[in-house]
């Protein structure tokens, strides 16, 4: 028992290095005084987001970049709410934004991979950005993207998420937790083994999205509709998938309202990881689950004698320190430090946190904007 406690706690060590190490190869990306030249066309689909979309425009109207080189593709998956009339009010109030609004075409069991689909296919122009309704934007966001695009060449881009959060330490949660996801999307892309990305803020060529398929192959999944698309990109073009490392390319995003909400967010995260290709990945998410199994187990030993407390805590303070040294490379990138103070408490809820979220997902169905989704 205590060579497979060591030995799994030695493994996740050296992956968590391996991926601080490539946080760090990941070159920060400085802007230049290149005048626009691409034209994007922002996608956000959206169900019932009244309470977010006002927020969601002003924002996409502050963008420093000419109103004439984007459009924004809002497509309606069923709304029963006033999001419609909230975005054409706002249309009528700022003209210069060229806002359409779509019906979702429904063609399978994923809703969201329908409606990008149905925007791609009337999109005007040759860059895709994908985002969602409850986003807010750096004022510098197109312009960063656009200088990316002509001093890189990439076919997709990777770019930043972080949640905006508050003192309640729910929402801190899950703001340290996300941290680690985009540590853990740098430090892939740092060692060439990318398999992270986050669909809020994914861009990528139309002719790419038209030439692997679109979403061809995953339908039956309701989520993954950047994973996926990321995974056939990389296997046709290794060397064009990018991540855009730099604080104006960020998009923040709201935290869940409670836990509940939450649970049923990472369960529908989790439900997809059965369909991954990516082998890394998945050693990724097997080696971390491992880790935050044996927290537990361990602990339950120790209780009741079969292990000793201070191989707990030695396991513990491995653990404690080099996933506190993980999310602060996140953290300082993009000034969040503070969000630091509740980083005791969520590593000692986390294992426990994890470890539910896969059984409720191997069990149960989960639910996502007011529909039931099959595992």
């Amino acid at each position: 028992m205590l060579f497979v406690f060591s030995g799994v706690t030695f493994f996740y060590l050296f992956l968590i290095i391996s991926l601080i190490v490539g946080f760090n190869k990941v070159t920060p990306f400085t802007t230049s005084s290149f005048n626009s030249k691409t034209y994007f066309s922002i996608i956000i689909p959206f169900r019932n987001e009244a309470a977010v979309l006002q927020n969601l425009l002003v924002s996409l109207n502050h963008l420093q970049y000419p109103k004439e080189d984007f459009e924004i593709l809002l497509i309606n998956d069923n709304s029963t709410d006033n999001s419609v009339e909230i975005i054409e009010h706002f249309k009528k109030e700022n003209p210069k934004l060229n806002i359409t609004i779509l019906k979702n075409k429904r063609l399978s069991n994923a809703p969201k991979k329908d409606a990008i689909t149905t925007a791609v296919s009337i999109a005007k122009y040759s860059w895709i950005i994908t985002t969602d309704a409850d986003c807010e934007f750096s004022s510098q966001w197109l312009k960063t993207v656009d200088n990316f695009i002509q001093q890189q060449s990439p076919k997709m881009i990777i770019a930043p998420v972080i949640y905006n959060s508050n003192n309640s330490f729910l929402k801190l949660f899950q703001a340290l937790d996300f941290l680690s996801l985009q540590s853990a999307t740098i430090g892939s892309f740092g060692l060439k083994r990318p398999f992270l990305c986050n669909g809020a803020n994914f861009i990528y060529q139309k002719e790419l999205f038209t030439n692997l398929n679109g979403f061809e192959g995953n339908t039956k999944i309701a989520s993954g509709d950047d994973i996926f698309l990321m995974e056939k990109a990389i296997t046709k073009h290794p060397n064009d998938v990018l991540y855009l490392k730099s604080t104006d390319a960020i998009v923040s995003t709201i935290p869940q309202p409670d836990f509940k909400s939450l649970l049923y967010q990472r369960m529908r995260w989790a439900a997809k990881t059965s369909a991954y290709h990516n082998v890394f990945g998945k050693l990724v998410g097997l080696l971390i689950f491992l880790m935050n199994g044996v927290v537990i187990i361990g602990l339950c030993f120790s209780i009741v004698g079969i292990l000793n407390w201070f191989m707990l805590a030695y396991m513990l303070a491995i653990k404690f320190i080099i996933d506190y040294i993980f999310i602060y490379k996140s953290a300082k990138l993009f000034k969040q430090i503070p969000y630091l103070i509740a980083y005791p408490i969520s590593a000692i809820l986390y294992p426990f946190f994890s470890v539910l979220v896969v059984i409720l997902t191997v069990f149960l169905d989960y639910k996502w904007k007011g529909r039931f989704f099959k595992k």
